[in-house]
């Protein structure tokens, strides 16, 4: 493996680390699009700066693009709070409006700055490490890496030192208004790290890996844990994984090195969409099917409850009574059985002791109405176990 190559996936990986950390409180706080619109709006900031400059590694590059960065979010809870248009309107009203502010600079005082789809949509990391930092006659490395890992330092700085404000202005504005925090301020904080973040992302790898590395990363994270600082660690792992692995894809199918990255984001999330523990499709199919197989456990035992006829108490009339199938009654018979809530004698079913005790705790329960009820008494009677 070259030094380029290693160079390539360091940059990467710093830049998956960097997005994530202020994407889990985009995604938290219900702002994920955000980051799309700030990734195209920082336009007209970068080509101000370049005017003022005429130096494109001037580092006031990234201070007035993530001014314009602060600016669009600002336009856009403006334009939220008229309540004459949701977010997304309002977001797609401002991004495309400052992005075309700066087209129209470029084309008419820059018309021979290269800006072409790759460099501005996809990025090309494969150049990244022949933008060196040159001091004197020492070569310190890809100017990339620098600039990714100063923005990645100072988010894990402020990560840290503002933790407790931010779980805080996320989750409950109005208990960290009390506290003596200020949830706008902390607001304007993060935005303003996101926008410095998608800058210093922006020229090497591209919009669309930005957006991708600042959302999706975070959004599996929060599909598989409620924990803030277990959210936060899953973000980074989960984003340097697709940065290495999507860089490797790449590398064997000879494709864009940032569209590779951005797919295996992609098919990352899908996986953990379908096959989550808690919240996944699949595992949202199955506890359904449970639940539908509970309330007919619960309806059966009721039915015995109520009827003392042992012809309206015996196996062969359950499914007409009840109108099951005997597929399904077989299923309702077997796991009451296995829970030793019913005794079988010459095909009539009775309640057991455990069987009548549960009965009545059900009904005491339904009335109260409360969600976790059917959780409540499973785990006091070990219900559905094993």
């Amino acid at each position: 493996m070259s030094n380029a190559q290693i160079e390539i996936q360091l940059i990467a990986a710093l830049a998956a680390m960097a997005c994530a950390i202020p994407g889990v409180f985009l995604v938290l706080r219900k702002m994920a699009m955000i980051s799309d619109a700030i990734s195209h709006s920082i336009l007209p900031g970068l080509v101000v700066g370049f005017f003022i400059t005429q130096d494109l590694n001037s580092p006031w590059l990234i201070l007035l693009a993530a001014v314009t960065g602060v600016l669009t979010v600002v336009l856009v809870e403006f334009i939220q709070k008229t309540r004459l248009v949701k977010e997304d309107t309002a977001i797609g009203l401002v991004f495309p409006a400052l992005f075309s502010v700066g087209v129209i600079l470029i084309a008419q005082n820059a018309n021979d700055v290269h800006l072409d789809i790759d460099a501005v949509l996809l990025g090309e990391l494969a150049f990244a490490p022949f933008d060196r930092l040159l001091v004197g006659n020492l070569d310190l490395g890809p100017k990339s890496l620098w600039v990714i890992g100063s923005i990645l330092l100072l988010s894990l700085s402020l990560l840290i030192l503002f933790f407790k404000e931010l779980k805080m202005s996320t989750f409950d504005k109005g208990l960290a208004t009390s506290l003596g925090f200020s949830p706008l301020l902390i607001h304007y904080g993060l935005m303003s790290v996101s926008s410095v973040t998608i800058v210093g992302a922006f020229d090497a790898v591209g919009a669309v890996l930005v957006v991708a590395l600042i959302i999706a990363p975070a959004a599996t994270a929060y599909l598989l844990t409620n924990s803030l600082k277990k959210m936060l660690v899953l973000s980074l792992l989960f984003g340097v994984f697709s940065a290495l692995l999507g860089y490797w894809l790449a590398h064997w199918l000879d494709a864009s090195i940032a569209g590779s990255m951005t797919s295996v984001l992609g098919i990352l999330f899908l996986l953990v969409f379908l096959f989550a523990p808690r919240q996944g499709v699949i595992s949202a199919i199955f506890k359904e099917k449970q639940q539908r197989k509970e309330v007919s456990l619960l309806v059966f035992l009721l039915h015995l409850q109520n009827h003392e006829d042992p012809r309206e108490r015996h196996i062969n009339h359950l499914q007409e009574h009840i109108n099951w199938h005997r597929i399904q009654a077989k299923t309702v018979v077997d796991l009451a059985q296995k829970n030793n809530l019913i005794e079988i004698e010459n095909q009539v079913i009775n309640l057991s002791e455990k069987g009548l005790q549960f009965t009545e705790e059900a009904l005491k329960y339904i009335t109260t109405n409360k969600p976790t009820a059917i959780e409540d008494l499973k785990n006091k009677f070990f219900l559905f176990r094993g």
